[in-house]
């Protein structure tokens, strides 16, 4: 008997639960061979996704920071970096002559219009004249930035100087107009991309302001200072048709012409117009 059970207890599995065992085999086998098939065309085929992905991502990304061609972009870059030659010895004039024929509110708002001048047309001619995407991108962020500066700093002559001096609204403007300024950097540098129609809409109405003191700023500097001033705006506004030109062949280039013809005009107002005011 106990040699029965010892065999009994040795027997192999029954013939259903062998196949059962088989079946469970030849089903991991299936799915390992079903997984060494698929897995290579899986990865292939995410890899294809991927480059796809990567691709238009970078077509986009070209698309949104290379809007011109590399003689174009030339073009660009060497308009802006005659105005950033000009800016350089324009703030070496502007505050030369402050020291000489001014005080302290000639040097301090002549040297941060000069500032910004250098600012503006230096980050311009970078952003053009740089290929590499993701600099590019950065030095654009930087170039719209700049445009917020050069308003505020256009006006700064005329708020700390002309207007201080003849007008209350002098301290009210300046602080306004800083602060509209910096609202469109931190716009610009904290949410790159959006809120544009905001941005517009403060670009815009730091140029208008001026409008609503016209009179004041008239009284200060004169008809013909008022003239370099009006003819500078001008210039900037006209210039805009060529910028939003997009079929003409260099348009941004005549607009960068534009945008220093503007500049040149402010420069005379303010150098003949605003720092000898007071002897006048």
């Amino acid at each position: 008997m106990k040699a029965k059970k010892a065999k009994l207890t040795k027997q192999k599995p029954s013939p259903k639960k062998k196949k059962q065992i088989a079946k469970k085999k030849q089903k991991t086998q299936k799915e390992k061979k079903k997984n060494l098939k698929t897995s290579p065309s899986q990865s292939i085929v995410s890899q294809k996704v991927s480059e796809r992905e990567t691709s238009s991502d970078v077509k986009e990304l070209l698309d949104t920071v290379h809007e011109y061609s590399i003689g174009h972009e030339i073009a660009n870059s060497v308009t802006h970096g005659i105005g950033g030659g000009l800016s350089i010895a324009g703030l070496s004039i502007l505050v030369t002559m402050a020291v000489l024929y001014g005080d302290i509110w000639h040097i301090v708002s002549s040297a941060i219009y000069g500032a910004t001048l250098i600012i503006l047309y230096l980050a311009s001619t970078l952003y053009h004249a740089i290929y590499h995407t993701a600099t590019k991108k950065i030095f654009k962020i930087i170039d719209h930035a700049s445009i917020y500066l050069l308003i505020a700093g256009t006006y700064t002559p005329f708020t700390l100087v002309s207007l201080r001096e003849n007008s209350e609204w002098g301290w009210y403007l300046f602080a306004i107009i800083w602060i509209l300024a910096f609202l469109g950097v931190g716009l610009l540098l904290l949410f790159p991309g959006k809120f544009s129609g905001i941005r517009v809409a403060v670009y815009i109405i730091m140029g208008w302001l001026a409008i609503f003191v016209a009179n004041d700023i008239r009284g200060a500097i004169g008809t013909a200072g008022m003239s370099w001033l009006v003819a500078g705006g001008l210039s900037y506004t006209f210039g805009v048709i060529f910028y939003l030109w997009d079929r003409l062949p260099l348009n941004h280039a005549i607009w960068h012409l534009f945008v220093l013809c503007g500049s040149i005009c402010h420069f005379f107002a303010i150098l003949f117009y605003v720092i000898p005011s007071h002897t006048k």
